[in-house]
């Protein structure tokens, strides 16, 4: 009986069956992950955002044109701005026009001085009605026109800028200089501003004619608007609005702390210098030209924080865009409740501001706890 005989191994397969049996187990290459894709999404949702807030300034913009205590279509809005000779042409040219860029001119000036203020003092409250600002700026100018005689912006605009910067200093002095805490330096700009607050309504009190002349001033108007007032007021709010998109990036590496922007190339004593010249531009021109507003400052940039994020690079643009837009909605909603006179918007901001402020805190307590 014949053997099957059994398969045999050639030789080149025989040391690799056991190589692989008696060789230990060699570990595995190290793998190098891949880095994950950039994140596309939160640069598109700001894009989307400052472009929704453009929008919005623009629908705004056109509504107070149209909405006063003559109603006008948007057709009778653009006839009376090209037509001289269109009825709509006065109320339109010499009365909302004007006043709707001076609310422009005055919400970018505030909106923008309260995020520069928040981010150098690293205060969620830093506003420049809140901490004493306008109301230095507000008794330069109670000043002026008491015991100088001075009535028009002219004058008013260099005392407005001198008493803002001698306040904005007082306060940050008295708050601690660089080792202020955020409660100290709302109890010194709380301090200041009642205190000076007081000396205008004294000054006013015993100077009737001053009485008169800053009656609707020291409440917060757009009323006495004219385009002289906004050519005035024009350069230094823009030269303010440059210096502070400028230090936007130096003021993203100072919330990092001292050290930390020096490391990155930032030097904090001038980023601290230009931001203060910006609010003191800012502030100055938007108050000697439309009296103290509160709450624009305040409440905007804790608005735009939910669209932007905290980077100063997207911040301070979208309150340029969105304080015009409270500021002036806030305008249109006075004229309109206050037919066939108007409530000023220095009174409406505070009594839309402060409900809108007071939800702010509460949902942000709600979210942390």
């Amino acid at each position: 009986m014949l053997s099957t005989p059994s398969p045999s191994i050639s030789a080149t397969q025989e040391p690799a069956l056991y190589a692989t049996d008696s060789s230990p187990t060699a570990p595995p290459a190290a793998v190098t992950p891949s880095p994950p894709p950039p994140r596309r999404g939160r640069p598109a949702a700001r894009t989307s955002g400052i472009l929704a807030a453009f929008l919005l300034l623009v629908v705004v913009l056109a509504v107070s044109l149209a909405v006063g205590s003559k109603q006008l279509s948007l057709a009778e809005v653009w006839q009376g701005l090209i037509d001289p000779d269109s009825p709509a042409h006065p109320v339109v040219r010499q009365l909302r026009l004007p006043r709707t860029l001076l609310g422009l001119l005055a919400g970018m000036a505030l909106g923008v001085a309260g995020a520069v203020m928040q981010a150098v003092t690293r205060n969620p409250l830093a506003d420049p009605g809140l901490l004493g600002i306008n109301a230095g700026a507000s008794a330069a100018v109670a000043t002026s026109a008491a015991f100088l005689g001075i009535t028009g912006v002219d004058g008013y605009i260099w005392f407005a800028l001198a008493g803002a910067a001698v306040v904005t200093g007082c306060v940050y002095a008295v708050g601690g200089g660089r080792g202020a805490t955020p409660a100290r330096l709302a109890l010194a700009g709380a301090a200041l501003n009642a205190a000076l607050y007081s000396y205008v309504s004294a000054v006013m009190l015993l100077d009737a004619a001053s009485l008169e002349r800053l009656r609707f001033w020291t409440v917060g108007s757009l009323a006495s608007a004219d385009l002289a007032t906004v050519l005035r007021v024009l350069p230094f709010i823009a030269v303010g609005l440059l210096i502070a998109l400028a230090a936007a990036r130096p003021l993203n590496a100072l919330a990092l702390g001292d050290d930390q922007a020096r490391a990155l190339g930032a030097h904090p004593a001038a980023v601290r210098a230009a931001a203060i010249a910006a609010v003191t531009l800012l502030c100055g021109a938007a108050t000697a030209a439309c009296g103290p507003l509160v709450f624009v400052g305040l409440l905007v940039p804790h608005l735009v924080r939910a669209l932007t994020g905290p980077d100063l690079r997207w911040l301070l643009p979208a309150c340029a865009l969105l304080a015009p837009v409270l500021l002036l909605g806030a305008d249109v909603v006075g004229r309109v409740l206050g037919r066939p006179g108007e409530l000023q918007v220095g009174i409406m901001t505070a009594v839309l501001g402060g409900p809108l402020f007071l939800h702010l805190v509460t949902r942000s307590r709600a979210v942390r706890s």
